[in-house]
C-alpha cells in the first residue's frame, strides 16, 4: 500500500472512530436520532477505509455497501454477521431522518451503537494497517 493510499485509510478510520465517539454523547445525551446516525457514520467511515484498499468507491451510500458485499463479504473476507449490521444501519438512518413523525428508540441507537463498535474492529482486523 502506497502512502497516500495508507493515509486516507487511516483518516477514513479515524472518521470512524470519532463517529463513535460522538455517537456514543449523542446516546448520553438522549438524541437517539442523532446518536444513530453517527453509530452509521461509523461503519460507514470504516466500510470506505476496506474499500480504499483496492482503489475502490462509488458515488451513493448505497453503492458503497454493494461493492463491499461484493469485494469483502461474499468472499468470507468480512465477518457476514457483522457485515449485515451495515445495511440495518443504513435502512434505520433513512427512515430515522427521511421519513416524518420517525424516531430510533434510545435501544435502537445503543443496539447500532454497539454493532457500529464491531464493525469498526472488524474492519481494523482486515486493513492491518503496520
Amino acid at each position: 500500500m502506497n502512502d497516500d493510499l495508507k493515509s486516507l485509510v487511516e483518516y477514513r478510520l479515524e472518521e470512524a472512530r470519532e463517529s463513535i465517539e460522538e455517537a456514543v454523547l449523542l446516546l448520553e445525551g438522549g438524541k437517539s436520532r442523532g446518536a444513530l446516525s453517527r453509530a452509521y457514520y461509523a461503519m460507514f467511515y470504516a466500510t470506505l477505509a476496506v474499500l480504499a484498499i483496492k482503489e475502490l468507491g462509488a458515488s451513493k451510500h448505497s453503492g458503497v455497501i454493494r461493492m463491499f458485499h461484493e469485494h469483502y463479504v461474499q468472499d468470507g473476507t468480512f465477518d457476514k454477521e457483522i457485515a449485515r449490521s451495515l445495511s440495518v444501519a443504513f435502512d434505520l438512518r433513512n427512515k430515522s431522518d427521511y421519513r416524518e413523525l420517525t424516531s430510533p428508540s434510545s435501544e435502537q441507537a445503543q443496539d447500532i451503537l454497539e454493532a457500529a463498535k464491531k464493525f469498526v474492529a472488524e474492519a481494523e482486523r482486515v486493513i492491518e494497517i503496520p
